[in-house]
This record gives C-alpha cells, structure tokens and sequence, in this order.
C-alpha cells in the first residue's frame, strides 16, 4: 500500500468522521470519555506551571507587602510628628489665649442639607436645598461641602431654601491670602463660567498663581480658615490701576448633592456696645456775644 493511497484513505475517513459527527453526533460520547480520561492527565502536565505561577505570585505578593509595611511606617512616623506639632500648637494657642485673655474660637453648629435643583432663571446660580425655617435655616448661613464654601443662604422658605452660590453675578465673600496674610473680597464672575474675580487689587499687589484664598471670619457670617478658592490667573497692565484676577473655586458647584449649612457667625459673637450718649451742653453755660 503506497503512501498516496494511506493519505487518501486517512483524508477521507477524517472527512467522513467530521461529516458523520456534525450530522449524526456519532463521536460525542467518545470525546466525553476521552475528556474524562485525560483529565488527571491535562491536570498533572497543569501542575508545573500552577506551581511557578503561585510561586511568582507568592514572591510579588511578599515583596508588595513589605513595600505597603514601609510605607506605612514612614507615614505612622510622619503622622506622629504632625501629632506632635498639633499638640504644641494647641498647647501654645492656649498659652497666648490665656496670656491675652481672648476668648476661645466659635464653635460653629451645621446642618445636614440635601440639593434638590438648581433655580430656573438662567442668569443666575443658585440652587435650593431641602432644609428652611422649621430646620433651623437662618439667611445669611454659609453652605460648604467637604471641599470648602460653596454660597450663601440668601432666602428661607418653611421648608426649603435658596443657596446663591460664589460664582452668581452678585454674590461676594471676603477672603484672605494664606501666603500673604492680605484681605480682600471675591466676586462672582460676570458670565455663567464657574470663575471668580479678585477685585480692586492693585496692579502691583503680591498675588501670585496658586495662592489659596480662604474666608476671613470679619464679616461676621463665614467662620475663618473655610478654603474659597485658588488664584488661576493674574493679569496685570500698567495702563491699568487694577489688576484682574481670575479664581477658581475650592469647592466644586456643579452636581453636588449633599452640602451642610452653616450657622451664621454673627449669632454666637457677643452683641456691639450700645453708642455712648452724647454730653448735653448747658445753654446757660453758653456766653452771650
């Protein structure tokens, strides 16, 4: 028998066994049981390279859990000395407050608040909450969310309210420098961009690209140390007596959900004191030309 002849004879019967077990399924039980068969077989020749892929695994998994333990040392020794420093600085914030006789920071109460939408009138930015009067919502009460300020409580009603929020055409907020310890007041920007405005600074004032603004605490409505935003940009023209400055908010505006409202700084200051009365002069002490 020629090799020709065996080539044809195998071609055919395999032709005729794939045929036959397409249309008739004669082979299915055959594999089946030639798949039981060889699977202790498959298994075995698998184990060698189980064995070598766990092994690696085993070793990055050992090498990464010594880098996670380092790590976390060093940031336990850095936290330690960040503990260490905040409790010198309470222990020394104490000292001078007794020293100067001030009195202690304002604790400032919250209130949980949920945005429901934004206010309809396109020129504006505000948005309202589900929390008003029967709540506790005064006017004036700062909303911040986690980031930093986002507005203002600028109406209440009996069971919402409306934020106007920092980046509204009329809304303002005084801020300070944290580099340079300068006062000054952001403005909402005049478009509907969410951007902010330094104004009335003067074109030589030391502002500086990513200075961080935060409130000041002296309007008597926003605590100190809220973070507001951060200097984007400063232009300054010498024909000009101002320089524009562009600031980007702290907190994002836009799809927030939930927010906390604030209450108003002015409520836990101490009351002015009344005005002094004024002499009342004697018209008979009075000489007659």
């Amino acid at each position: 028998m020629s090799a020709l002849t065996k080539l044809l004879f195998c071609s055919a019967l395999a032709v005729f066994l794939m045929v036959a077990d397409g249309r008739f399924q004669l082979v299915v039980t055959a594999r089946a049981v030639l798949a039981t068969a060889l699977l202790p077989v498959e298994r075995a020749l698998m184990v060698p390279r189980e064995i070598l892929l766990g092994g690696r695994d085993y070793l990055e998994g050992i090498s990464q859990a010594r880098a996670a333990e380092d790590a976390a040392r060093v940031q336990m020794v850095r936290q330690a000395e960040r503990v260490a420093q905040v409790d010198l600085l309470e222990r020394e914030n104490q000292r001078l407050r007794a020293l100067l006789e001030l009195r202690p920071a304002v604790t400032v109460r919250s209130l949980a608040a949920e945005v429901l939408y934004e206010a309809a009138d396109p020129f504006s930015r505000k948005v309202f909450i589900d929390r008003g009067e029967r709540h506790g919502v005064v006017a004036a009460s700062p909303v911040v969310n986690e980031s930093g300020v986002m507005g203002q409580v600028t109406r209440v009603y009996p069971l919402t309210a409306e934020v106007t929020l920092l980046t509204d055409k009329d809304a303002a907020i005084p801020v300070l420098n944290t580099r340079t310890q300068q006062r000054s007041a952001a403005f909402g920007g005049p478009g509907q961009g969410a951007a902010l405005e330094l104004r009335y600074m003067a074109a030589n004032s030391d502002v500086k690209v990513g200075d961080v603004l935060t409130t000041s605490g002296v309007d008597g409505v926003y605590p100190s140390g809220l973070p507001v935003a951060t200097v984007a940009a400063v232009e300054r023209q010498a024909d000009a007596g101002f320089a524009r400055i562009t600031l980007q908010p702290s907190a994002p505006l836009d799809g927030v959900r939930h927010v906390l409202v604030l209450e108003p700084l002015s409520t836990q200051l101490p009351p002015p004191p009344p005005p002094e009365p004024e002499a009342k002069v004697d018209p008979r002490s009075k000489r007659k030309p």
